[in-house]
C-alpha cells in the first residue's frame, strides 16, 4: 500500500514551519491537515487538526544536525497540568520521526539551543461532527430571537488544558436589510456562527419568513464533508420599520426664512411622512400629539404614507406606531417635532422698478407664517393698479404692460396669520428716481386714468 504524505505551504493548510528548512510532515494521513496557528520559536502553538490519527507519523525535517534534535510530549492531567515526557523517535537522516502520533498531546521539537516548534494534534475522528436534525421553535421565539433546535453530536475541541477550537457551525438563513440608498427594504444572506454544537441556538430573528439552515463545521468543510439541516419554514414575528419627514422645499425671497434644519417653519409647510415596513407589520398609524409623551392624540392616520399641510403656529408631534398580527411585537418610529413660527408681515413704502434691474425693482411684503393673503394697490385717482393673493407675489410698478409714473400709490392688505392674528395693512408706495424714454424721444410720465 502506498503510504499518503503531506507537505504544506503557508496558509490554511500551512504545517508549523520554524525556518525555511526545518519543518514539520505528517504521514499516513488519508486527508489533509487542518492547521490552526503557527509554531515558532516564541513558544506560540500550532494546533494540527488530523481525520484520524490512525496509522499517522509525524516527521521533523532539522536544518543542521538531526542528532542535535529532541522531542517532547506534553500531557494534561486530571487537574489541569501539564506533564512534560521526552520521546524516542527514529532519525534518517535530517530527519527525526515518531512512527505513531498519539493524539490530543502536545509536542515540543527542539533542534539544539536556537530552534523550538511547539504544536498539539487533534484527532478528528474522536470529535466528529453529526447534525442529524434542526427545527424551529415558533413559540419560544419572539420578537427579536428566533429559537432553533438541534439534534446530533459535535462536542468541544480541546487542546493544551484549557484551550478550545471554534468549529464554526454556521446558522444560515434570510431576512430583509434596509436599503438607504433605493429607500427599500432587500433580502440579505444572514450567517451567524457558534464554537459548538449546541442544543439550542439563538439567532437574531429575521424580518420575513424563511428556513435555516444548520451546518458545520470548519473542519469537514475544509474536507468537503460538511453536515447540514435545514428546518421547516419560520414565520416570522419579528418587525422593523424605516420613516421619514421630508418637507416640501420652496425658495421664496420675501419670505422671512427660519435658521436650522429642523422641520417646520413659515406657514403653509408640506410634509411628507413616510414609513416603510417590513412584511410582518399588520397594523400601522401615524399618531399626531401636541405633547412629546403622546399622552393625548390629536390626530391618526393609518397608513404608510401622509403628505399634510400645516397652516397653525405651534409645535406637534409625529411618530408611527407598527404592531403584527397578533400584537405580540409593537414598536414606535422616531418622533418628529414639526415647529410652525407665528406670522409677521412687513410693508416697504419705497421701490425703484425700471431704474437697476433686479435691486428693489419690486415692491414685496416680507411675510412669515401668513396663510391668507388679499392685496389692492391704488393710483392716486383710485384706479386699482395691481391685485393678488399669494404673498410671495409683488407688484413690478406697470400698469397693462407699462411702466407707470413716479409718484405715490397706495396699498390695502387683508390677511390672517398661522397663529389667528388678522392684519388690516394700508398705506403709500412711493416710487423713486423713475425716468424711462419710450422710442419716440417722449417720457412715459403721465398719470395712469
Amino acid at each position: 500500500m502506498r503510504i499518503a504524505k503531506y507537505l504544506f505551504v503557508p496558509l490554511m493548510m500551512t504545517l508549523a514551519v520554524t525556518t525555511a528548512r526545518a519543518q514539520v510532515e505528517f504521514e499516513g494521513n488519508s486527508k489533509p491537515v487542518y492547521v490552526e496557528g503557527q509554531s515558532s520559536t516564541t513558544g506560540s502553538m500550532a494546533v494540527y487538526v488530523l481525520y484520524s490519527a490512525q496509522g499517522v507519523s509525524m516527521n521533523y525535517t532539522a536544518s543542521t544536525d538531526p542528532y542535535n534534535v529532541s522531542w517532547q510530549e506534553i500531557a494534561i492531567n486530571d487537574i489541569g497540568e501539564r506533564i512534560y515526557n521526552d520521546i524516542d523517535v527514529v532519525h534518517n537522516g535530517n530527519v527525526t520521526t515518531l512512527p505513531q502520533v498519539v493524539a490530543d498531546r502536545g509536542y515540543i521539537i527542539k533542534e539544539g539551543d536556537s530552534m523550538t516548534t511547539y504544536l498539539w494534534v487533534i484527532d478528528y475522528s474522536k470529535y466528529r461532527l453529526h447534525i442529524s436534525s434542526a427545527s424551529v421553535d415558533q413559540q419560544q421565539s419572539d420578537c427579536g430571537t428566533a429559537i432553533l433546535h438541534v439534534e446530533g453530536t459535535g462536542p468541544e475541541i480541546r487542546y493544551d488544558g484549557t484551550k478550545t477550537l471554534d468549529r464554526e457551525i454556521k446558522v444560515t438563513y434570510k431576512t430583509l436589510a434596509w436599503n438607504s440608498e433605493n429607500s427599500r427594504w432587500d433580502e440579505e444572506d444572514v450567517v451567524e456562527t457558534e464554537k459548538s454544537l449546541k442544543n439550542t441556538i439563538a439567532v437574531p430573528a429575521p424580518y420575513w419568513d424563511t428556513k435555516f439552515t444548520v451546518s458545520g463545521d470548519k473542519f469537514l468543510e475544509f474536507w468537503r464533508e460538511t453536515e447540514s439541516k435545514t428546518t421547516d419554514t419560520y414565520h416570522t414575528k419579528a418587525i422593523s420599520v424605516e420613516t421619514t419627514a421630508v418637507q416640501e422645499e420652496r425658495d421664496i425671497d420675501n419670505e422671512q426664512k427660519t435658521s436650522g434644519s429642523a422641520l417646520g417653519g413659515s406657514a403653509p409647510v408640506k410634509i411628507t411622512f413616510t414609513a416603510h415596513c417590513t412584511d410582518a407589520v399588520a397594523f400601522k398609524q401615524w399618531q399626531v400629539s401636541d405633547n412629546a409623551d403622546f399622552n393625548y392624540i390629536l390626530m391618526d392616520f393609518a397608513q404608510d404614507e401622509v403628505e399634510y399641510t400645516f397652516e397653525e403656529a405651534g409645535t406637534t408631534y409625529w411618530r408611527f406606531y407598527y404592531a403584527n398580527s397578533d400584537g405580540s411585537c409593537e414598536d414606535y418610529s422616531e418622533t418628529y417635532t414639526v415647529n410652525i413660527g407665528e406670522s409677521d408681515l412687513v410693508c416697504p413704502n419705497i421701490f425703484s422698478p425700471g431704474t437697476t434691474p433686479e435691486v428693489n425693482d419690486v415692491w414685496k411684503v416680507s411675510y412669515k407664517s401668513i396663510v391668507d393673503f388679499h392685496c389692492w394697490i391704488y393710483n392716486r385717482w383710485g384706479v386699482l393698479i395691481k391685485e393678488f393673493t399669494d404673498p410671495s407675489d409683488g407688484w413690478d410698478g406697470t400698469y397693462r404692460g407699462k411702466l407707470v409714473s413716479a409718484g405715490v400709490y397706495f396699498y390695502v392688505i387683508r390677511a390672517t396669520g398661522s397663529d389667528g392674528k388678522k392684519y388690516k395693512l394700508s398705506g403709500d408706495i412711493n416710487i423713486l428716481r423713475y425716468e424711462r424714454r419710450d422710442s419716440g424721444g417722449g417720457t412715459m410720465d403721465e398719470p395712469v386714468e
